[in-house]
Formats: structure tokens, C-alpha cells, sequence
């Protein structure tokens, strides 16, 4: 299966981020700790150079736990401050401010040297389509200044949100690349549901799932839906669907059905905090 989506209004966003970076002091970047590589968008490292940054692993109460771990060192390592939180609930939110205090820190006392008192820090946010932004700048600015939806491309336009006196959000519709060169990519962002449902085959991508958990995550696929557990996946969704009565008329298995169940269960969590990439693997 070939993922693309690129909507045009994503190209007008790139340019609007480009001529913003020029008033920004700090980028914040939302995550799904569930692929933190795979929803990230590579133009922002080349955009934020000389900024500071501020990675947020959303949707962290899906992931894995050691996992959550595994990342936040991984980019801490790489000069990242690190917050895992989860927008929704609005657990580990209060944690921003501090640590967007303690990325401009510098900043904050370079200012003082010339005199310049009371700037607000300026921050801009990113990132690509249903990683919860929005959901993200509601919980944290305590009221519903960002149009929300579960859909992706819901975010519209350019705004600032003053936080405080000390901080205001310059809030952009979230980018993704033109192309992924990596399918495995494409193929995890249409897993978390980055990628419109009305594009994708859905069977096919609930095999490369099903092959995924087997290999990474044995024994939840068995205690969740009750099957035997293979190496062979479309015997694992005939199992699913033949458990979750997914029949069509005429009696026949009905493996679209089954897969959207699939699908739906493991990006709500019900299938278990799983994360689909691992740091180790991005060093190699």
C-alpha cells in the first residue's frame, strides 16, 4: 500500500511557519509517544536551528511505559527538553510551563542584561495532523481556543494564545512531508490514525498490525479478542472477526469489519499501552 496525503493547505502552512520562525524563541513540538519518529515532521529541525525546544510525548498514556522512557531519553540526548503528557486528561500539562521557562532561560536573562523587561517568551506549535496540538494548547491555556476534532487537518489558519504575561502560543495547523520514502512510516502513522481512514485499505493495514503485536506484544492480542495466537495474521483476523460475529449476508467472514474493530481498539488503548517504534532501532 502506497501512503501519501498532503492536502494544500499543508504547503501554505510550511511557508507561514517559515516566515514566523523569525519571532519565535522556542518551538514546541507534539508527539505520539506511540511513534515518535514516524509523527514527527523532518522540516522542523532544519526551520527550529537556533531555537529552543521542547518536545511533548502526547497520547503517553496509550504508549508503552518503558517505552515512554526509552524516548524521553533518547531525545534528551539530543538536546530536547522532554515532557510526557497526556492533553486529553490534562495529566502532565502543568509540567509545560516550567520547563518552557527553563528552555529560555537565557533568553529570559538576556533580556534582563539589555533592560528588557516583561517580553513574553514566544513559542510556536507543531506538529503533523491528529497528534492532539490542539487538544494539547486547550488544556493548556484552560479554555477552547483551537477548533478540535478526532479527524486529521481539523486546525485552520494562524492565531496567538497568551498564556500569561510570560508566555504566548503562536498555534499553526499541524504539517506533514509530501512523501514518506519509508512505507513503514506511512504504514505506523495510518495505524494511530494520522492518515485518513477514507484513503487507506484498512484490511491491509490491520495484517501489518496484527504481525506487529504477535512479534512485540505477544499474549494481548489472545487475552483482548480470545484467539490463537501466529506468525500467519490473516488467520488471526478471521479468528477476530469469527469471535466478534463479523459476518456479512450470506454467512461469509467480514474482514473489513474486523479490521476497523482492530483498528479502532488499538488506538483507544483497549488492545493495551503499546508504542509501534523503539529507539534502539533508530540508531542502528
Amino acid at each position: 500500500m502506497n501512503y501519501q496525503w498532503y492536502p494544500g493547505h499543508m504547503t501554505k502552512a510550511k511557508r507561514m511557519m517559515e516566515e514566523n520562525i523569525k519571532l519565535i524563541d522556542l518551538i514546541i513540538e507534539v508527539v505520539d509517544a506511540r511513534i515518535p519518529i514516524s509523527s514527527r515532521n523532518p522540516d522542523i529541525d532544519q526551520l527550529g536551528k537556533n531555537k529552543a525546544r521542547l518536545l511533548l510525548l502526547n497520547k503517553s498514556d496509550l504508549a508503552d511505559p518503558d517505552q515512554n522512557e526509552a524516548w524521553s531519553r533518547f531525545f534528551q540526548e539530543k538536546g530536547f527538553h522532554v515532557l510526557k503528557l497526556n492533553s486529553r486528561s490534562g495529566s502532565g500539562v502543568k509540567g509545560v510551563l516550567p520547563l518552557v521557562m527553563e528552555a529560555c532561560k537565557e533568553k529570559i536573562e538576556r533580556d534582563k542584561r539589555r533592560g528588557i523587561k516583561n517580553r513574553p517568551v514566544r513559542a510556536m506549535v507543531v506538529g503533523i495532523p491528529n497528534v492532539g496540538k490542539s487538544t494539547f494548547i486547550n488544556a493548556f491555556a484552560g479554555k477552547a481556543c483551537t477548533k478540535t476534532g478526532n479527524k486529521p487537518g481539523v486546525t485552520k489558519g494562524k492565531q496567538w494564545i497568551r498564556i500569561n504575561k510570560s508566555l504566548e502560543l503562536l498555534d499553526t495547523p499541524g504539517i506533514l512531508w509530501p512523501k514518506f520514502e519509508d512505507q513503514q512510516v506511512g504504514a505506523r502513522l495510518a495505524m494511530v490514525g494520522s492518515i485518513k481512514d477514507e484513503i487507506l485499505n484498512l484490511e491491509e493495514l490491520s495484517l501489518e498490525l496484527l504481525k506487529y503485536l504477535h512479534r512485540d506484544y505477544p499474549g494481548l492480542l489472545k487475552a483482548r479478542y480470545e484467539i490463537e495466537e501466529s506468525p500467519e495474521p490473516l488467520t488471526m483476523l478471521e479468528q477476530i472477526a469469527s469471535n466478534r460475529k463479523c459476518i456479512q449476508k450470506g454467512g461469509e467472514l467480514d474482514y473489513g469489519k474486523a479490521a476497523g474493530i482492530l483498528l479502532e481498539e488499538f488506538r483507544n488503548g483497549k488492545i493495551g499501552r503499546i508504542t509501534l517504534e523503539k529507539p534502539l532501532i533508530q540508531e542502528q
